[in-house]
Parts: structure tokens; C-alpha cells; sequence
């Protein structure tokens, strides 16, 4: 099993937040499973940091490289196939963050670690 951190987990996990679950927590943290982070998670963290959504979360776009290597996880950078599949998915969902996430995981066979019930409209695996 390879999984794929939704932008929110990878928060959380970072700053010990209690609404990471036990087992979104387990899996994160088990090197045993190769752990992705989408480069639009990288976009998605910035682009919030900027308008003022994730003030708390400076540190974390001015370090995210660093914090790649720390954690051990694999990055995944966006392809044109994820990109002309996340324009393409029939979801009513239109959160272009989710959108790529959600394609990257389907095209790539990854589980989302998530808690965005708003995903299960992609029918795809789901790790919370």
C-alpha cells in the first residue's frame, strides 16, 4: 500500500493537532508504507499562507523541503495526465486542490489519507 497525505494531514501531523486520527497518525508515521506528498499540497500551503487562510503555517511553506526530508516522504509532482484527469473527473466537487489529489490517487493507485468526506465522491480509497 502506498498512500498520498490530503494537505490537512500533513498540517495536523506536523503540529500534533487532536483531530488527526489514530490511524491517519499510524500511517503517517509508518516507514514501512511509502508516504507521498503532492506537489499541490506545496502550492495549496503556499498559495493559503499568502491570503491570509493558514497564517500559523509560515514556518511550514518556508521549510517544506526540509520538512519532506525529515519525514521521509516521497514527493509527487503534477503530470499533464493529472492535471487533464482532474479537469475531466464528472465530480460535482470543484475544490481544484482536491481535484488534483484526488486524480493524482487514481492515476498513481495511492490511498488518500483523509478526513474530507467531500473525497468519497471520487471513490477512492480512503485511509482516516
Amino acid at each position: 500500500m502506498s498512500l498520498l497525505l490530503d494537505t490537512h494531514v500533513l498540517l495536523w501531523w506536523l503540529t500534533a493537532d487532536p483531530r488527526l486520527s489514530a490511524t491517519a497518525k499510524a500511517a503517517v508515521e509508518n516507514p514501512n508504507i511509502a508516504r507521498y506528498i503532492s506537489s499541490v499540497t506545496a502550492f495549496e500551503i503556499s498559495t493559503k499562507v499568502r491570503i491570509g487562510k493558514l497564517d500559523f503555517a509560515h514556518e511550514i511553506a518556508d521549510k517544506f523541503e526540509q520538512i519532506m526530508v525529515d519525514g521521509a516522504f516521497l514527493g509527487l509532482d503534477i503530470s499533464h495526465r493529472h492535471a487533464l484527469m482532474a479537469g475531466r473527473m464528472p465530480a460535482s466537487h470543484r475544490d481544484p486542490f482536491d481535484r488534483l489529489l484526488a486524480a493524482q490517487c487514481t492515476l498513481e493507485k495511492l490511498s488518500l489519507v483523509t478526513a474530507d468526506r467531500a473525497f468519497k465522491e471520487f471513490e477512492l480509497d480512503i485511509i482516516w
